[in-house]
C-alpha cells in the first residue's frame, strides 16, 4: 500500500523489544508515510531518541512539558495529526494505564486524545502476557477504542524462555496499519458473517462435529466492521472472542444455522459462509448417555441436515451479495465450480484443507476465487489478509449492484 500522505504517530514504549521500532518507522516512511515517534522514558533505556529522528525525518518526542518544536500542544497536535496511531512494541504496562484512563505521561495522554484508529503490538514475558488482567485490559480497549491488536508470537523472549510473546513480525503490523488506513468502504452496508463448526448431539455428553475454530469467519467479521459495515455474526462454537462493533449470534445445530439464516438474511446487503455445518446428524438422540455394551460396537444411523447455503441461493435478492465456501480435500476446482451454480453465490471461496498453511486451527490460508468469469488464486496469506481480500471482492459487487 502507497502510504503517500499519510501520518503514523509511533509510539514505542520499554522493553527489549522497541529495537524493532527502527526497523518498523523505516518501513513506514519507505511506504510514503510521515512517522512521528513518541517514546517513553523507560523506552529509552533500548533505543535513542536520536536514532528515530534520523529514521523518520521529525521530532521524536518524550517529555510531556519540553519546549515544543512549534508553539501548540504537542500531544494535541500529534493526536489530530495521526491518521493511525501505532504502538509497537506495546507493554503490559502501557496496556493496563491506558484500559484504566490513566494518561500520565506523553505516549498514553496522545493516544487518550486522538480519534485515529490505533494498532498496538504488544510484546512481553509469556507469564505477563498470559495473565487474566492482561487480557481483560487488552479486551477493555478493544472494547472501548476499538484497538486492533496484532498478537504476538510464540518465540525465544529476552527471559531465554520460549513462549508467546514476542512481537509480531514487521509484516503483519505493517498489514496492521494498511487495514486501519483503509477506506470504509462498506459504511451503511450490512454484512452477515457465519462462522465455526456446527454440534449434531449423539446423547446429553457427546456429538459430532467438525474441526473449523472459526478463526476465518470471525477475520471476515472483524474486517468487515473496521470497514463500516453492521456486521451480524452467526457463530458456531468456539473459543473465540467476540470482533469489536459485530453483533454476535450463538448457534449449536446446523438447523440452528438455518433457522437464524432463514431470519436474518433478507435484511442483509451481503451474507459470507464461512461456517462448516455438519452435513449428516444422528436420526434420534438418545436421552440418556449410552453406555458400553460389550457388543461389536455401536451403529448410528445418520440422516442429511438441511441445505443452509442453497437455502440462502434460492432465497437471494438480486441486489444482494452471496459468497460461499468450499473446503475440500480433491477435485477442488470440480467442487467449487459445482457450488457456485447450486448455491447461486456470486463466488466461492475455495481451499484445500490437504494444503500445509491452509487447513484447520491455523492463522494463515491459501484460497482461490471461483466465478463465472474464472478463478483467481491467492498465495499462502494470514486469515486476516484472506479477508479483506474476500471483502475487496464484496464491496466491488456491492458497488456495481447498485449501479445497476
Amino acid at each position: 500500500m502507497d502510504m503517500k500522505g499519510k501520518n503514523v504517530v509511533l509510539g514505542v514504549t520499554g522493553g527489549i523489544a522497541a529495537y524493532r521500532a527502527a526497523d518498523i518507522a523505516r518501513a513506514l516512511t519507505k511506504r510514503g508515510a510521515a512517522v512521528y515517534c513518541i517514546l517513553t522514558r523507560n523506552a529509552l533505556n533500548f533505543i535513542t531518541r536520536k536514532t528515530m529522528e534520523t529514521l523518520t525525518g521529525n521530532p521524536a518526542v518524550v517529555d510531556m512539558f519540553e519546549r515544543p518544536s512549534q508553539w501548540e500542544v504537542e500531544h494535541i497536535a500529534l493526536a489530530k495529526r495521526a491518521d493511525v496511531f501505532l504502538v509497537a512494541p506495546a507493554s503490559a504496562n502501557f496496556l493496563g494505564k491506558v484500559a484504566a484512563g490513566v494518561a500520565d505521561d506523553m505516549l498514553t495522554t496522545t493516544v487518550m486524545a486522538t480519534r485515529a484508529p490505533i494498532v498496538v503490538a504488544p510484546a512481553m514475558n509469556t507469564n505477563m502476557y498470559e495473565n487474566p488482567v492482561t487480557q481483560r485490559n487488552m479486551q477493555t480497549l478493544r472494547d472501548l477504542l476499538h484497538v486492533a491488536f496484532v498478537e504476538p508470537e510464540v518465540g525465544l523472549l529476552a527471559c531465554n524462555t520460549v513462549g508467546k510473546g514476542h512481537i509480531a513480525s514487521n509484516e503483519e503490523i505493517l498489514a496492521a496499519v494498511e487495514r486501519a488506513l483503509s477506506e470504509k468502504d462498506l459504511a451503511g452496508y450490512r454484512v452477515l458473517v457465519t462462522a465455526g463448526p456446527t454440534r449434531e448431539r449423539i446423547d446429553p455428553v457427546r456429538y459430532i462435529t467438525n474441526r473449523s475454530s472459526g478463526r476465518m469467519g470471525y477475520a471476515i467479521a472483524e474486517a468487515a466492521a473496521r470497514r463500516g459495515a453492521r456486521v451480524t455474526l452467526v457463530s458456531g462454537p468456539v473459543a473465540l472472542e467476540c470482533p469489536a462493533g459485530v453483533n454476535r449470534v450463538f448457534v449449536e445445530s446446523t438447523q440452528d444455522l438455518y433457522d437464524e439464516m432463514a431470519r436474518l438474511c433478507p435484511d442483509q446487503d451481503a451474507i459470507v459462509q464461512a461456517a462448516a455445518p455438519a452435513d449428516y446428524r444422528p436420526e434420534a438422540a438418545a436421552d440418556h448417555k449410552i453406555k458400553k455394551t460389550g457388543a461389536d460396537g455401536l451403529t448410528l444411523r445418520m440422516v442429511e441436515n438441511p441445505d443452509v447455503a442453497a437455502m440462502v441461493g434460492e432465497n437471494k435478492r438480486e441486489d444482494q451479495v452471496v459468497v460461499a465456501f468450499a473446503a475440500e480435500t480433491e477435485d477442488l476446482k470440480a467442487n467449487a465450480a459445482k457450488k457456485l451454480e447450486k448455491k447461486r453465490a456470486d463466488f466461492i471461496v475455495g481451499n484445500d484443507v490437504t494444503r500445509p498453511g491452509a487447513g484447520f486451527d491455523v492463522a494463515t490460508n491459501i484460497v482461490t476465487f471461483y466465478d463465472r468469469q474464472g478463478e483467481t488464486a491467492l498465495p499462502l496469506l494470514q486469515k486476516t489478509e484472506v479477508a479483506d481480500r474476500i471483502l475487496d471482492r464484496v464491496a466491488r459487487l456491492l458497488r456495481e449492484k447498485q449501479d445497476t
